[in-house]
């Protein structure tokens, strides 16, 4: 099982971004599907995270301007983020709970992505 973050980039203030995460490999169900990001010098935080029955929760920090959604079909979660400010600049990490069968399910994390905001 891997996955694939994806969709950072540099935007200047004000602008949008959509990140993307993809899991592949033998899937028997996603569950928990959360977007962490960690600024320079500082510790991973919690941004968004989503549930296998839709249930959403933004942190207070980006709350009104970020939106997590997914799409099963496809085994993608998105990030959709707008009104970028410079202290959203951080590498984005998605993480899900996953189980390759029903009795076999563990925590996953995805690479990372760059997203940058410039004032």
């Amino acid at each position: 099982v891997q996955l694939q973050a994806s969709g950072g980039g540099l935007v200047q203030a004000g602008g949008s971004l959509r990140l993307s995460c993809v899991a592949s490999g033998s899937i028997h169900s996603i569950n928990i599907v959360g977007w962490h990001r960690q600024a320079p010098g500082k510790q991973r935080e919690l941004v968004a995270i989503t549930t296998s029955s839709g249930t959403t929760n933004i942190a207070d920090s980006v709350k009104g301007r970020f939106t997590i959604s997914r799409d099963n079909a496809k085994k993608t979660v998105y990030l959709q983020m707008n009104s970028l400010k410079p202290e959203d600049t951080a590498v984005y990490y998605c993480n899900a709970y996953i189980c390759e069968s029903p009795l076999r399910c563990q925590f996953y994390w995805g690479q990372g992505t760059q997203v940058t905001v410039s004032s």
